[in-house]
């Protein structure tokens, strides 16, 4: 039977009882075995794996391309407890399970939870006893038809994938049960460059046997950590019994949330309080801006437009790990877009680690983040609940971030009959009715561009690739302006645009590959964002357009590029050791730092002749050395510098390229005979 480390025994048996909110992380040394058992009380774990938390038990199946485990796996650990205190609560706070969970404390079922990427939280005080207590917790990712995503083109990796805590409050405290979300929520019912003007709500319960007179204050910080408002308000708490506060906030000439130009965050602490004891606490970042979208100038932020661009971002997966990655991977990869030069993301196809929506606050990135109805759907009654509970998590456990303007409500499903059309619209509405300030979107492919499914939304977003699947690389643009004038008073956007590409794979000049095949030049992926950057830039009316996608991410389906169960669209690869041309290129019209950049640096060796060579920038001209020889100054037209017939002869070849900032660029080559 699974003991704990000494260490750990003692610092959970000496968890301090006090007045505040406490939180324990609970990631290991945890028990697992996958595969079915009967109870969750009678289970010899002995010899189950050890495992620290995230975990998936797809890290490695689920990279490998065709079918890999999905079904019931359990995990298990031992709590040692002291003696409650009277008058505290015990909560098991779960990040995301995939695809859902139950859980038991000393054989007694605490819950049940059904979908596998949002927060969800247990009261386990009355489950808990002083001394030994067992947790065990039974996850499933198999397909269950009660719970969406119903498919899609990525693994789901099962597991305790993300952070598990224990939570210790007062009896009276802030919610901990709506939804999993904070139990705070703001919303601007004013915003001028002279005044702010916000209504807080608090929810609040009272767990205890007796009524609770309680202080409720809200304190707003600037950035600097300096108080600008408190006010308080005495509140009265039934007996075991829920009870919400509202108050009234006015600040006199609030500092804007502006995006990545000034992601200027204030910060919000709402404490319950007796006497001058704090009982229980949340903190909130709280970035203060409007968005709004018009169907001819776009995105608008505080009432100005603002270029929204950037790419689809699936999750930090890592090889080795899948989704059971932490905040340094999402870290990792925010800076790696920020490098990008990014103004949004597009969180694709669910809720995300708390983690991104945090750091997109701080960096003022654009977020469309949305609801795992992908690919298919069903009509059962217990799937459209599903599909609304998990947009209740998302909303609830994210409207009070800045950086989200936009809520999905699906991608990609595969009809186009009354049924989609219906749901799609009946979610819209609950959206809508949850946050009632930002804005619905449905990411529509597969029925005409004006079918009804395509329009339940406040914006309408679109997954072209023309050029890749279809198509050509021109049709883009025209097809943008003819969508226009058709739905003049619509905002339309491209959601997903996008081709494959292996560093492995080099081809200059590529000829034109088979999507589903093993051969997925990386010169070709540059040929395509070359010709969709020139249009789109001309079509501002575009309210965002994301790139498909950021990273490579695993897609267990998938057999094609240079490694199986991989999609190889992304602009940098899945172990982010390489980015790809394709990523400097729209570095190059993105960033507003200098960019040069010599394209096609790996396609070497390479023979002798006369060859086009290029380079990305946001500069005015450039100029070409080859092994010291100048080459010629050339204008950058559309970001791109072009030598078209360039000698090479056989041998070590050294190219460099200068701006007329001074920035350089080098490759060098190997040039056979």
């Amino acid at each position: 039977m699974q003991q704990l480390s000494l260490a750990l025994a003692v610092m959970l048996t000496a968890m301090p009882v006090m007045a505040q909110r406490q939180q324990l992380l609970l990631d290991g040394p945890w028990r697992f075995q996958a595969g079915d058992a009967k109870t969750a009380a009678e289970l010899d774990d002995s010899t189950w794996a050890r495992v620290v938390l995230p975990h998936s038990f797809n890290a490695v199946d689920g990279e490998a391309g065709g079918a890999y485990y999905r079904g019931a796996a359990w995990y298990r650990r031992v709590l040692q407890r002291p003696a409650a205190a009277a008058g505290r609560r015990q909560f098991l706070e779960f990040d995301a399970a995939t695809m859902a969970a139950e859980v038991w404390v000393n054989g007694q079922r605490a819950g049940r939870h059904d979908g596998g990427y949002a927060r969800f939280r247990f009261d386990i005080t009355n489950l808990l006893r002083p001394g030994r207590n067992l947790l065990a917790v039974r996850v499933d990712n198999g397909t269950l038809p009660q719970v969406a995503p119903l498919g899609g083109d990525f693994t789901v990796f099962g597991g305790l994938v993300r952070p598990v805590r224990l939570i210790e409050t007062d009896d009276a405290h802030i919610e901990l049960l709506d939804h999993g979300g904070p139990g705070v929520q703001v919303d601007t019912e004013a915003l001028t460059s002279a005044a702010a003007q916000l209504k807080v709500r608090v929810q609040l319960r009272n767990d205890g046997a007796l009524p609770a007179r309680r202080l409720l204050r809200l304190t707003l910080r600037d950035a600097a950590g300096r108080t600008v408002l408190q006010q308080s308000q005495a509140v009265e708490l039934p007996a075991s019994a829920a009870h919400a506060a509202s108050v009234q906030l006015n600040l006199a000439k609030p500092h804007l949330w502006q995006g990545v130009f000034d992601p200027y965050l204030y910060r919000l602490s709402a404490e319950l309080l007796q006497g001058t004891s704090v009982r229980d606490n949340v903190l909130l970042p709280l970035g203060l801006r409007q968005v709004a979208v018009d169907p001819q100038r776009g995105f608008l932020l505080n009432g100005k437009p603002y270029p929204l661009h950037g790419v689809n971002y699936f999750h930090p997966g890592r090889p080795g790990h899948g989704v059971a990655v932490g905040d340094a991977e999402v870290d990792e990869d925010l800076r790696i877009l920020m490098e990008l030069g990014v103004t949004g993301l597009r969180l694709v196809h669910y809720q995300h680690p708390p983690r991104v929506y945090e750091r997109a606050d701080e960096l003022g990135l654009v977020l469309w983040t949305e609801i795992p109805l992908n690919a298919a759907m069903s009509e059962a009654p217990a799937f459209r609940d599903n599909l609304f509970q998990q947009l209740r998590e998302l909303v609830r456990q994210n409207r009070h971030h800045a950086s989200v303007a936009v809520w999905g409500v699906g991608n990609e499903v595969y009809r186009s009959d009354d049924a989609i059309r219906d749901l799609l619209g009946e979610l819209h509405r609950l959206a809508k009715q949850e946050d009632p300030a930002r804005l619905t979107t449905y990411a529509h492919c597969c029925a005409p561009d004006d079918h009804p499914m395509a329009l339940q939304t406040d914006l309408a977003s679109y997954n072209r690739y023309w050029g890749w699947y279809d198509g050509e690389f021109t049709d883009i643009g025209p097809w943008a302006d003819r969508l226009h004038a058709k739905l003049p008073a619509k905002p339309i956007g491209l959601g997903e645009y996008g081709a494959g590409a292996s560093v492995l794979q080099q081809e200059d000049p590529p000829k034109r590959p088979q999507p589903g095949a093993r051969w997925h030049p990386e010169q070709y992926q540059a040929l395509f964002h070359e010709a969709y950057a020139r249009q789109l830039s001309a079509r501002p009316f575009l309210w965002g357009h994301f790139v498909w996608l950021g990273f490579d991410h695993a897609s267990a389906g998938r057999n094609e590029g240079d490694a199986p169960g991989i999609n190889d669209k992304g602009l940098v690869t899945y172990d982010r050791h390489f980015r790809k041309d394709a990523f400097l290129l729209w570095q190059a019209w993105w960033q507003r730092e200098p960019v040069l950049h010599l394209a096609n640096r790996r396609a070497s060796p390479r023979p002798a002749g006369t060859v086009a060579v290029k380079a990305y920038s946001n500069g005015r001209q450039a100029s070409l050395e080859v092994n010291g020889k100048p080459m010629g100054t050339v204008p950058v037209v559309d970001r791109i510098a072009t030598w078209p017939a360039v000698p090479l002869a056989p041998g070590r070849t050294t190219l460099r390229v200068r701006d007329e900032r001074g920035a350089t660029d080098s490759i060098e080559w190997d040039i056979q005979p």
